[in-house]
Formats: structure tokens, C-alpha cells, sequence
């Protein structure tokens, strides 16, 4: 029996899909969640109820909207990458010959001899030749292939978990409270959020945790001046 090869790296391309998804959903239901309620609940007329109410609609409209919104762009990228292989497809039906001088000169330009380039292109199309161009001609392949439905369902739920977090702080603060408090605890939601992201992506956690702090403050900040504004306008 041959022993399976294994790698030993482990990669996170894999992941590129649904966490790009899961953190965006995260980060803007944290943010459009927390921003609308200090908004709200900088309007001294505003009740308790009026801050929830408002709290709980942006979750519901915003995890409908980030669903609807991955699952039309990503299905748009489906789309499109279907049609590439339809084309490619056709290409390799009518001219076999053809197609194999071109995947056998994307070997030669990577590096290859052309007669080794030849041999390698002969070989991995006699195997999957529309995998073999998919992959080396135009970049697609199972890794990275587009998923509506799993985008849309990771935006839906990402967005309402990051919600929830700026509902439940305002809900256990007393109102005169509920401002600074749904701003701090959203906060270290956004940085926890960064931090996670950055490292299950391997990037740098400071940077993570500094760009989505950085626009978490600056949205409250002026969803809690437009609140001040309008209450002193009525």
C-alpha cells in the first residue's frame, strides 16, 4: 500500500472564502449595530425601548442585507467563472492542439525547458485537461472557487453574533449609560474581532486590531454627534 502524502505547512488559503465573509459580517454588525443605537441613544428624548428597538432592527436588516449582498456578488463571481470554463471547455473540444501549446507555453514562461514543458502539458491534460487549464491558464480552482450560499450564510450569522454584543451591553446599562457603554464594549469587540482575523489570516495582529478600532470609533463618534445634533435641532 503507498503511503498518502501529507503536507506539513499549514496553509490558510482555504479559509480565504468564508473568512473574508464571517469577518466582514462580524465587524460591520458590531459596528452598524453599535453606531445606530449611539446614535439613537444620544438623543435625550430617547427611551430605553426606542434604543432597543432601533438595536434589534439594524440586526435583522443587517444580516438580510449582508446575506443578499455576498450572495449576489459572490453567485455574479460563480457566474462568471462558469462562463470561463464554458469557453474553455469549447476551446479544448475544438482545438486540442492548440490548447496544448498554450498550457505548454505558460510551463515555458514559469521556468520549464519547452520540451519539458511540452511533456508536462501532454501529461496533465491527458488526466483533467480542463482542471490542467482551469487551474495554470485561468487561476481558478477548488480552493478558491466561489460559494454564494456559504458566503450569504456566514455573512448572515457572523453579522447577527456581532450584533448581538452592542444589544446586550445596552441592554444591561442603565440609559444614561447606554452611550459610553455600548461604545466601550464594542470596541473591545472590534479589537478581539481584529485580532482573531489577523491571526487566522497570518497577518499582523496590531495592524488588525488598529485599522478596525480606528473606523469603530470614528462611526460612533459621528452617529453619536448626529444623535447630539438632531436632539438639539428638535
Amino acid at each position: 500500500m503507498i503511503p498518502r502524502f501529507r503536507h506539513r505547512e499549514q496553509h490558510r488559503l482555504e479559509r480565504i472564502g468564508w473568512l473574508r465573509a464571517a469577518v466582514l459580517g462580524a465587524n460591520d454588525g458590531i459596528l452598524s449595530t453599535a453606531s445606530l443605537m449611539v446614535g439613537v441613544a444620544s438623543a435625550a428624548q430617547a427611551s430605553r425601548s426606542d434604543i432597543m428597538i432601533a438595536g434589534v432592527a439594524g440586526l435583522v436588516a443587517g444580516a438580510m442585507s449582508m446575506a443578499a449582498g455576498e450572495y449576489v456578488s459572490v453567485s455574479s463571481q460563480a457566474d462568471s467563472e462558469a462562463a470561463e470554463l464554458d469557453l474553455e471547455q469549447r476551446e479544448l473540444r475544438d482545438d486540442p492542439t492548440g490548447e496544448h501549446k498554450e498550457l505548454a507555453e505558460i510551463y515555458v514562461q514559469r521556468g520549464l525547458d519547452r520540451a519539458l514543458a511540452r511533456t508536462v502539458a501532454e501529461q496533465l491534460m491527458a488526466h483533467d485537461a480542463l482542471e490542467a487549464h482551469a487551474r495554470d491558464e485561468l487561476g481558478l480552482s477548488v480552493t478558491t472557487a466561489a460559494r454564494p450560499w456559504q458566503a450569504a450564510g456566514a455573512s448572515a450569522l457572523s453579522f447577527s453574533c456581532g450584533a448581538i454584543l452592542p444589544i446586550a451591553a445596552a441592554a444591561l446599562a442603565s440609559r444614561e449609560q447606554v452611550a459610553p457603554v455600548t461604545f466601550a464594549v464594542s470596541l473591545l469587540a472590534l479589537a478581539l474581532l481584529g485580532t482573531a482575523s489577523a491571526f487566522m489570516g497570518g497577518g499582523n495582529i496590531l495592524r488588525g486590531i488598529a485599522r478596525v478600532v480606528f473606523w469603530g470609533a470614528l462611526a460612533m463618534a459621528v452617529t453619536s454627534a448626529v444623535g447630539h445634533v438632531f436632539n438639539v435641532a428638535a
